[in-house]
């Protein structure tokens, strides 16, 4: 049977399965491959799961008991998907922090926290909390017009970049700022002539990117992986190696202070922390992520517990798993479309075959240039011998065919 609601608020797009009572139930707001993984977590420990999503098609809505299609900033659907669930989490930061807050004040549970999510989305408010909790961050100025980007390059310096404070992601809300002359063009670029909230920020001079999954439950215990190696293109993440290649003192440096930034921010569930190593041997936090992350994909395959098993044993409150890796090392390599076509894989058969390749397609109904449409993660006795066995599959992938 198929119930329907408001078509402007919600409406249930898929036959409700009745679950049974004993079963716990964890809504997801949104659908994409992050709320897929978190989904096959859930239902491996016997959850029924519900997805909440703004289209009828999401990589996570086959997997869902049920799957409901409304705007996730209205809080009349987000209260639809809260009475259905035991527990509402998120796979993204951009569903407005006040929305959220309208599910705690109404008595249900969110993790994480609309408070969380409020430090954490507003991206100049994110720095604010990391810095005044003492925590390792470019330094940072506020700026409402053009004049005060150069004013703010007067505290900084040349080069600095210009952020976009919210809704933003893979690079897409940043510019570099070389010069007076380059101001205009970035503030445009980035909305700032429309009214949108920008910040500058510092140029940090690194070496290599970092980061860290940290899940924490509720009543503060919290677990670690592994400090990664995130290699970008294009502002886009392309690999990620697991344990990075570091020396041990700067990854237990990485590591301490991911800890205290999801601390800062009240985390509750996994959170990813994106660092950067300088020059000169220092650790700086770059950004949080209050969700699951593209960098610790690969622990499905290379830990006792994944993050996305952690993140559902951390909002449901029960015992968080072992972070150990199982093997010496870990290589993820994400499946990028490349041009404007179908999402269908072809050459899957051919990476399949790889020994050691274990491949992961999202189910997105269209590619795009620089878009994830999954990933192949490989373990091995080292990191290029995993590196070399991931890259082998993933070259054999394509998806579609493009559109003229």
């Amino acid at each position: 049977m198929h119930e329907t609601y408001d078509r402007d608020i919600i409406k249930l797009v898929q036959p409700a399965r009745v679950a049974s009572a004993i079963n716990p139930r964890l809504g997801i707001v949104g659908g994409g491959q992050l709320a897929k993984m978190t989904a096959l977590a859930g239902l491996q420990l016997g959850c029924d799961v519900v997805v909440l999503e703004r289209n009828n098609y999401s990589p996570a809505a086959n997997l869902a008991s049920h799957s409901l299609v409304g705007d996730w900033d209205n809080p009349e659907a987000l209260m639809k998907l809260a009475s259905q669930v035991d527990v509402v989490t998120l796979e993204n930061e951009f569903v407005d922090a006040a929305s959220l807050r309208a599910l705690e004040d109404a008595g249900y549970r969110l993790y994480p926290t609309a408070r969380s999510i409020a430090l954490v989305q507003d991206k100049f408010v994110q720095k604010q909390t990391l810095a005044a909790a003492g925590l390792p961050v470019p330094r940072f100025e506020a700026v409402a017009n053009l004049a005060e980007i150069e004013q703010a390059a007067a505290k900084l310096g040349w080069p600095l970049l210009l952020k976009a404070r919210r809704n933003a992601y893979d690079g897409k809300g940043n510019a570099t700022v070389r010069s007076p002359a380059d101001a205009a063009a970035a503030w445009k670029k980035l909305g700032g002539d429309t009214g949108r909230e920008l910040f500058a920020e510092e140029f940090c001079d690194f070496t290599t990117e970092l980061a860290v999954m940290v899940t924490r439950g509720s009543d503060g215990a919290s677990v670690s992986y592994s400090v990664v190696e995130t290699v970008q293109h294009d502002h886009v993440c392309h690999v990620v190696k697991a344990p990075a290649p570091v020396p041990t003192d700067v990854a237990a440096q990485a590591a301490e202070v991911a800890q205290r930034a999801v601390v800062a921010v009240g985390a509750v569930g996994s959170f990813g922390v994106e660092m950067f190593l300088t020059r000169a041997g220092g650790i700086v936090v770059n950004e949080l992520a209050p969700r699951v992350h593209n960098s610790g994909h690969y622990t499905i395959e290379a830990c006792l517990c994944s993050q996305f098993e952690n993140h559902v044993r951390a909002v449901l409150g029960w015992p968080l798993g072992s972070t150990a890796m199982v093997a010496p090392a870990a290589v993820m390599v994400n499946l990028l479309g490349t041009a404007k076509a179908t999402g269908h894989p072809h050459g899957l058969e051919r990476a399949l075959a790889v020994p050691g390749a274990h491949v992961h397609i999202y189910g997105k109904a269209m590619s795009g240039a620089g878009r994830k449409m999954g990933h192949v993660t490989a373990l091995g006795a080292t990191l290029n011998e995993a590196l070399a066995t991931a890259r082998r599959a993933a070259s054999l992938i394509q998806f579609g065919k493009p559109q003229p």
